[in-house]
């Protein structure tokens, strides 16, 4: 992915994001997606922070948007790989994160959400 492609992304994602449009979001997702998170080993019981699956990916960020109504990033850094991006952003609360996807034929096949302290 050259990064030109990748900063296109990152400002559909942050558009998105920021809209709380978990339509417009979960299309950019192949139907068995893995994403991984520490947030999601708080917020889904037993996953051990591994979301598999679309739908279940929907649920977990439904439940995040449902818990933080103010949720807003600003993307301070974007950067491509061969086949991934990776979004640096800042959340509502002023702590920085990541977002790390890896796509194949134009869709996100997993992903790894990191965050710094709060």
């Amino acid at each position: 992915m050259d990064l030109d492609r990748a900063h296109a992304f990152a400002e559909t994602w942050v558009a998105e994001w920021n809209a709380h449009d978990l339509d417009r979001i979960m299309r950019h997702y192949a139907d068995d997606v893995v994403f991984r998170s520490p947030i999601a080993a708080r917020l889904v019981e037993g996953s051990n922070g591994t979301i598999r699956g679309k739908e279940a990916l929907r649920a977990y960020w439904a439940e995040g948007l449902r818990r933080n109504p103010g949720l807003r990033f600003e993307v301070v850094g974007v950067y491509a790989g061969v086949d991934c991006v990776v979004i640096n952003f800042r959340k509502q609360t002023g702590a920085l994160a990541n977002e790390v996807l890896v796509f194949e034929d134009d869709l996100i096949v997993s992903g790894w959400g990191t965050h710094g302290p709060e």
